[in-house]
C-alpha cells in the first residue's frame, strides 16, 4: 500500500504541474476559436501552405492543430472537405504531428527544462521544411499522386462544442491523463527495480548516445516517443526532481520528443484519415533523428553560458 500510496502522490504531483499549464491555456484557446481569430492566423499561413504543394485554405487546418491540437486540426479539415491526393494528405499530416498543440507542449517542454522560443521555432520551422522536403520529395517520384480510399470520418470525443460540453471534455481529458501519469510512473519504477532498465538502456544506447542523450534519460525519451510528448515532459519533470540530471542532454532529449512523439497512436489517427505510413511514420522518425544529430554536432563545441543562454530554461 506504501507504494502504491507513493505512486499516487508522485502521479498527482507530475500531474498537477502539467494541469498548471494546460488549464489556462486550454481557456484561452477556446476563446480564439469562439472569437474566429484562429482563422485569421490561418489566412496569414495560408502562403506558407503553397512551399509545400497545398491549397491555401490548409493553413486554417495547420493553425487549428498548432494552436488547438490534432483534434481541432482535424475538424477544421473535415469541414473544408478538401480534394487532396495521398502524397497531399501526408505531407499535411506530417507537418501536423511535427508541429501541433503547441501551446501546452511547449508549457510542458519548458517546465521540463527547454526554452519555449527555441523548442517554438524547431517545431514550426523543421515542421514547414519538412512538408518542403516532403512535397518535392513525393512529386520528384511521382509517388502518392492518387486520391485516398476507405478514408476514415473522424468522430470527435467532444460533439458538443458548448463551453459546458467543452468543460466536460476538458475535465475527463485531465482525469486520462492523470491515469496514464500514474502507469506510466508505476511502469519506469518497476522497470527500475526489476532491473529491465539496463536492458532498455542496452539497446538504444548505440542510437541515442550520437543524439548526446544519457542512459538515464533513454526510458523517459523512449516512452515520449511512443506514447505523446506531454506524458514524456510529466516523466521528465518527474526525474529532475529526483536526480541531477545533464541540462544539454535534457535538451537534446527534448528536441528529439518534440519532432518525434507519440509515433504509434498519432500515426495511426493520421493513417484512417488517408495519410501514408511513409511519411508519418517512418520520413517523421528519420527527419527528427536527423536534425536532431545535426543539433548535436553543430553545438558540441559550444560553451555552456551559450548553450543556457539560448536553449535551457
Amino acid at each position: 500500500m506504501k507504494l502504491l500510496y507513493a505512486w499516487l502522490t508522485q502521479g498527482w504531483k507530475s500531474a498537477m504541474k502539467i494541469f498548471k499549464i494546460m488549464i489556462p491555456v486550454s481557456i484561452v484557446v477556446k476563446i480564439l476559436q469562439e472569437t474566429g481569430m484562429i482563422n485569421h492566423i490561418g489566412d496569414a499561413m495560408a502562403p506558407l501552405m503553397g512551399w509545400m504543394g497545398l491549397p491555401g485554405e490548409m493553413g486554417l487546418v495547420w493553425a487549428s492543430a498548432m494552436l488547438g491540437n490534432i483534434y481541432a486540426g482535424l475538424i477544421a479539415y473535415f469541414a473544408i472537405a478538401p480534394t487532396l491526393t495521398v502524397a497531399q494528405i501526408t505531407t499535411l499530416s506530417t507537418v501536423i504531428l511535427i508541429a501541433h498543440a503547441l501551446p501546452i507542449e511547449l508549457g510542458v517542454t519548458r517546465k521540463a527544462g527547454g526554452k519555449v522560443y527555441a523548442l517554438f521555432l524547431a517545431r514550426f520551422l523543421f515542421g514547414l521544411l519538412a512538408g518542403v522536403l516532403m512535397y518535392h520529395l513525393y512529386r520528384m517520384g511521382g509517388w502518392l499522386e492518387y486520391p485516398p480510399e476507405n478514408v476514415t470520418q473522424i468522430v470527435m470525443q467532444d460533439k458538443d462544442q458548448s463551453w459546458g460540453g467543452w468543460l466536460i471534455g476538458e475535465l475527463r481529458n485531465y482525469l486520462l491523463i492523470f491515469i496514464i501519469i500514474v502507469l506510466l510512473i508505476i511502469l519506469l519504477d518497476l522497470l527500475k527495480r526489476s532491473g529491465l532498465i539496463r536492458y532498455i538502456n542496452k539497446f538504444f544506447s548505440p542510437i541515442l548516445k550520437w543524439l548526446g542523450i544519457s542512459q538515464e534519460l533513454i526510458p523517459v525519451t523512449v516512452l515520449g516517443m511512443t506514447m505523446g510528448l506531454a506524458y514524456g515532459g510529466a516523466l521528465i519533470i518527474n526525474e529532475v526532481e529526483q536526480s541531477q540530471l545533464n541540462k544539454r542532454d535534457l535538451f537534446n532529449a527534448l528536441l528529439l520528443m518534440s519532432l518525434c512523439h507519440s509515433l504509434i497512436e498519432d500515426s495511426l489517427l493520421m493513417i484512417s484519415i488517408g495519410a501514408h505510413y511513409s511519411g508519418v511514420f517512418i520520413f517523421r522518425s528519420i527527419y527528427a533523428f536527423i536534425i536532431t544529430y545535426i543539433f548535436v554536432v553543430l553545438t558540441r563545441n559550444w560553451k555552456e553560458e551559450t548553450m543556457s543562454r539560448w536553449f535551457y530554461a
